[in-house]
């Protein structure tokens, strides 16, 4: 099976390239994208770079182009949930848009014509990590993940997404993602090590666990691979 792992910045596939060793490099789309056996498995591994637009802009050639039938997105997410704390494991069971607004003419958030606001997951990739997460013993929980191309550090606008969406954890790319995978008809799953609580103090934290929650992340993943 060929996989598409997919992470936002370079620190989320750094352990990923280290631990495949050989790779072949492609370049297309300004951007690079890695193929690597694994197992039985061929990955094709990229960062996208952050935000909605290079996410989606990314899943959609692994998928169009490299022909990848399942994607795995691994990486970092503000937890909104008080129950998460930095370092904790968590998996997306559905994601929404928290920064798509025509509340105007009287939608809810996160609606436009077409689309759902939320989007589910693949259930057997999420049962995957779930059973790595058991012989791990690493504490996996499912929960719902709200994307928007902002960073969140500000305590107002973390109620406003637990109250609205009932969001687990906040990041900038993983509901766009899943919207190309349940268009294009790939299982997409959603991993996240919880880097920051996106509070008041957001940013510090970020740049003080982003590569321990990353690697964190990874690790998991070549382990959900392995299982596939």
């Amino acid at each position: 099976m060929r996989i598409a792992i997919l992470g936002a910045m370079s620190e989320e596939i750094e352990f990923l390239l280290k631990a495949v060793g050989d790779y072949q490099k492609i370049d297309h789309a300004r951007n690079s994208f890695y193929k690597a056996q694994c197992g039985n498995h061929e990955l094709v591994i990229a960062y996208s770079k952050i935000g909605k637009v290079n996410a989606a802009l990314t899943a959609i050639i692994l998928v169009e182009k490299f022909g990848c039938e399942k994607l795995i997105f691994t990486g970092v997410a503000g937890a909104l949930n008080e129950n998460l704390k930095i370092g904790d494991m968590l998996y997306a069971t559905t994601t929404a848009q928290h920064d798509l607004d025509i509340t105007a003419f009287g939608h809810p958030h996160g609606y436009v014509p077409g689309i759902n606001i939320f989007e589910n997951s693949d259930e057997k990739l999420n049962s995957v990590a779930k059973k790595v997460a058991d012989s791990l013993g690493i504490g996996l929980i499912g929960g719902v993940v709200a994307t928007g191309d902002q960073f969140i550090c500000n305590e107002e606008k973390k109620e406003w997404l637990k109250s609205t969406f009932k969001a687990d954890a906040v990041e900038m790319e993983g509901a766009s993602v899943a919207q190309v995978c349940a268009a294009l008809g790939v299982g997409f799953c959603m991993l996240r090590a919880i880097s920051d609580e996106a509070g008041g103090k957001a940013e510090v934290d970020f740049d003080t666990f982003l590569t321990q929650a990353a690697d964190k992340s990874a690790k998991f993943v070549l382990e959900m691979v392995k299982n596939i």
